[in-house]
């Protein structure tokens, strides 16, 4: 973990309520996918954890959706303004053991993460194939940001207006893969829980004070005894979680 002061370079609107911030600032630890940061918002006691998208030497990218005062406060910010940001925070996929064919299984906003994910396995020379599931067309974002790496994708909409009509459940038919890493709501890795017997990561969503294991409010019960969503996250193999739970 380290603590940054890095200026925005860009915040701009993807959809009507999620939205991109590129930061921009020197920084010298090593990420890694499905970690995240924390910001320092002005006036806000508790700072904002939020999945990394994206990564260079110099700039970090984020995506996140406008659900409450912190977040919309969070999308007035214009580029120029600086913030304080604890960054390589949580435990990430561990791309060893994803096999030659991975499948990453995002919904929403548990989209982004698999973003950096997907990247760093193509750089692996591993076969990637992807399935995103949104409720809307009007709720799409990064499809094309995802082609463009090169992995094989699947779109799914519940409603029917983009992609496969369904869930990203009903997208599962007829891949074959050595490794699943999902994130999403709960009810999502629920349903890929039942619907499929692959090894897999999961990263879980839970609200976080700290962010760095020190108030002990997001632990969660797993087979291996409480573990801290923020520190021994988010990224659980899928064999620790207890699903009934």
């Amino acid at each position: 973990m380290e603590q940054l002061r890095l200026v925005i370079a860009e915040n701009s609107a993807l959809t009507p309520w999620v939205y991109r911030l590129v930061l921009e600032g020197e920084r010298k630890e090593t990420l890694r996918p499905g970690q995240f940061v924390e910001l320092a918002l002005p006036g806000r006691f508790l700072r904002r954890p939020i999945s990394l998208c994206d990564w260079d030497a110099n700039h970090l990218t984020l995506i996140y959706k406008v659900v409450g005062q912190g977040t919309d406060q969070l999308s007035r910010m214009r580029p120029g303004h600086s913030l304080d940001v604890l960054a390589g925070l949580g435990n990430g996929y561990d791309t060893a053991c994803t096999g030659a064919h991975p499948l990453l299984v995002g919904g929403g906003v548990g989209i982004p993460p698999l973003y950096g994910l997907c990247k760093q396995l193509i750089s692996e020379n591993k076969e990637v194939t992807v399935i995103l599931g949104f409720n809307t067309k009007d709720e799409i974002f990064y499809v094309n940001e995802f082609e463009a790496l090169g992995a094989r994708l699947r779109l799914t909409t519940a409603d029917g207006s983009a992609g496969q009509k369904g869930f990203v459940t009903d997208a599962l038919a007829g891949i074959e893969a050595s490794h699943l890493c999902a994130c999403g709501p709960m009810p999502m890795l629920r349903a890929l829980n039942r619907a499929t017997d692959l090894p897999g990561q999961f990263s879980l969503e839970e609200r976080m004070g700290c962010g760095f294991g020190a108030c002990m409010g997001c632990s969660i019960p797993t087979r291996e005894g409480q573990k801290r969503v923020c520190k021994d996250g988010p990224v659980f193999r899928r064999e620790v979680l207890l699903w009934e739970n």
